[in-house]
């Protein structure tokens, strides 16, 4: 399987939003073109594990929502994170009370999926990028060496493995995961 990379000089932001989506989808950064890698097995099996774990704890509670490979435009660029959450709160909803189709704010949670073919160095700065935005937690999840960098405002990365504890937003405190516990998902 051949990935195309495209990047194009000079192409404004809003350009790049009027083209057509695609699978995988591009993102925006910096003024170029990038596409995302096609997920594969341990890539697709972690983020629908973890958007359907999240959401049962938090959607019911009017807490948080998650959603895979959701376009977020924000400070000037148009990322696709493997998961994004949002706060309740913050979810922007039309007059009749649907979720918007376009969201132009930053996740409050940013989780992404080290790909074999990923730059590791290209994601941690699109999640420090959005830390730097607002968001208030990134994980940059590892299968190969099965560990999870953590980013929060203000403090250096941290790298979380075994039985350690992952952070979550505080509204969903009560629910724990180890590091351990999110790679057995990947057991079938």
């Amino acid at each position: 399987m051949v990935i195309v990379k495209q990047n194009i000089e000079n192409l404004t932001l809003e350009d790049f939003l009027n083209l057509p989506e695609s699978q995988p989808a591009f993102e925006y950064i910096n003024g170029k073109i990038e596409q995302k890698p096609m997920p594969q097995g341990e890539h697709s099996t972690l983020q629908g594990e973890l958007v359907s774990a999240i959401n049962y704890r938090g959607k019911s509670k009017k807490l948080v929502y998650a959603l895979p490979e959701l376009r977020c435009t924000f400070g000037g660029r148009s990322i696709v994170p493997d998961v994004a959450v949002f706060r309740w709160e913050r979810i922007p909803k039309t007059s009749q009370g649907r979720i918007v189709n376009k969201l132009e704010i930053y996740p409050d949670w940013i989780i992404e999926i080290l790909s074999p073919e990923q730059s590791a160095n290209r994601v941690m700065k699109k999640i420090l990028f959005s830390v730097r935005q607002g968001t208030q937690l990134g994980w940059l999840i590892d299968p190969e060496d099965e560990s999870v960098m953590i980013f929060q405002p203000d403090q250096f990365p941290e790298i979380k493995s075994e039985d350690e504890l992952l952070p979550v937003l505080k509204v969903l405190e009560d629910w724990q995961l180890s590091v351990n516990d999110l790679f057995q998902w990947l057991t079938l």
